[in-house]
């Protein structure tokens, strides 16, 4: 089984399907095709073990078991059914069963979550020959999407979100996620060697991803997957996968990447996660007011996720804060600026329109990523 070729799924946010895809692509996965929500790819276990360590946007990578059409919980009954278990579960796995409805006749997670446990335990118990299962090893967590009647079986590859990299012990008080800040470094006009500078800096998720990219470190190095418990993935390959991607790292790569914030709280957080991810300060943060920073470093740009005014209830301070933003960018006129915001007045705040905008989800907020380039190329 761990040759066989597997129709993989990376889930992703609204609006960074398309980054994942052309993850993958230079991952060297084949046949890999966008949808809503998520990206289908073709590999083995090994690839989709490479993938939970190395993809900076998705959320989680699935293992795509069965696909069809139900409108009946018979039919749900009969498509789990009709799945060989047994080859992925020794016998004493919790299975957890999770579900996701929409625009369907099935339009109650909670019982096809309980239709799918049992055909599974059926299933397994006409092949095993046992009458009870203790439930009482690893978790192998089971997701059913259905999706205008359309049902898909995935088995959770990755366990817990990937963008839980394991650096962040605090969220602070207006969390970013990773995945998410991830992908602003992505979108941005940044590339690795130009200063980066993140003037609300928080507890330190954008920079810390920047770092990330510069040093060539996998983002999931130092955290575990639920498939490394699976009787069926070999874990020798997953440690040779893991060892070789540890060696890739460049540590001394990490070079002009720094923010600040006025809030010392959130900048000792941000400390704490820095050494969190790299046990080393390649970051440089500072507690200091927007209107103090001053660099004299050129060409670079200027990165950050602002307060919006829904999560920190006072829209009028948030806009202030955004002619603050123009002022620092003025100051700095061979810099580019990066926003996210879901404040619709954002632009007219700040000033002047964006040369670049983008439709972006921050949670279950829509915001729009606004790219201002620098004055002077």
């Amino acid at each position: 089984m761990t040759q066989s070729v597997f129709t993989l799924a990376a889930a992703s946010a609204f609006g960074l399907e398309g980054a994942v895809a052309g993850e993958l692509k230079r991952l060297g996965m084949k046949n890999v095709h966008a949808e809503n929500g998520v990206v289908l790819f073709s590999g083995n276990v090994q690839d989709a073990f490479l993938c939970n360590l190395s993809l900076r946007f998705s959320d989680r990578i699935y293992l795509l078991l069965a696909e069809r059409k139900c409108d009946s919980f018979e039919a749900l009954f009969q498509l789990v059914s009709s799945i060989p278990w047994e080859d992925y579960a020794g016998g004493k796995e919790a299975f957890n069963i999770s579900a996701q409805c929409a625009r369907s006749r099935l339009m109650s997670p909670r019982d096809c979550q309980s239709i799918t446990k049992k055909a599974i335990l059926e299933r397994m118990k006409a092949r095993k020959g046992c009458r009870v299962f203790p439930e009482n090893g690893a978790p192998f967590p089971v997701h059913v999407s259905v999706h205008s009647d359309q049902v898909r079986i995935l088995l959770n590859l990755s366990g817990p979100s990937l963008s839980r990299r394991g650096y962040r012990t605090w969220n602070g008080e207006a969390p970013l996620r990773e995945t998410l800040a991830a992908a602003l470094v992505e979108f941005s006009p940044w590339r690795p060697g130009m200063p980066l500078y993140d003037p609300c800096c928080g507890t330190g998720t954008i920079l810390i991803e920047a770092a990330l990219r510069q040093g060539h470190i996998a983002p999931g190095l130092n955290r575990s997957f639920s498939m490394e418990q699976f009787v069926f993935f070999p874990k020798a390959d997953g440690e040779r996968i893991r060892e070789k991607l540890r060696a890739d790292c460049q540590f001394g790569r990490i070079h002009s990447i720094a923010g600040s914030d006025i809030d010392p709280e959130a900048v000792t957080l941000a400390l704490r996660h820095q050494n969190q991810a790299f046990r080393d300060s390649l970051i440089d943060f500072s507690v200091k007011p927007l209107q103090e920073v001053s660099l004299t470093e050129e060409h670079g740009v200027f990165l950050c996720n602002p307060p919006y005014g829904e999560r920190l209830s006072d829209t009028e301070h948030c806009r202030k804060l955004y002619q603050e933003l123009k002022r620092l960018q003025d100051r700095h006129p061979t810099w580019a600026l990066c926003a996210i915001s879901s404040d619709p007045g954002f632009e007219k705040a700040f000033g002047r329109r964006a040369d670049k905008r983008r439709r972006l989800y921050n949670g279950r907020l829509e915001c729009q990523f606004y790219t201002y380039s620098a004055a002077v190329q």
